[in-house]
């Protein structure tokens, strides 16, 4: 599985799939999220600023990213 690191905990959902660059912005970010297309730890997740922790699993466009305090 792919591993996101972060530097510090917790992250905004939205600000790790902005800052990992799958998605270009912080606005877009957001709407994707707010439409439904990114699972943590399973379920579909449209809270855009949730709080992410090592330990949890991200999917999104098909891929599962394990995020990792690092």
């Amino acid at each position: 599985m792919n591993e996101v690191i972060i530097n510090k905990e917790p992250v905004e959902l939205y600000k790790i799939l902005k800052f990992q660059g799958w998605l270009s912005s912080g606005g877009e970010a957001k709407n994707v999220i707010a439409d439904g297309h990114v699972l943590v730890n399973g379920q579909i997740e449209t809270q855009k600023r949730k709080k992410i922790v090592g330990g949890d699993i991200i999917e999104f466009d098909g891929v599962k990213y394990t995020v990792k305090l690092g």
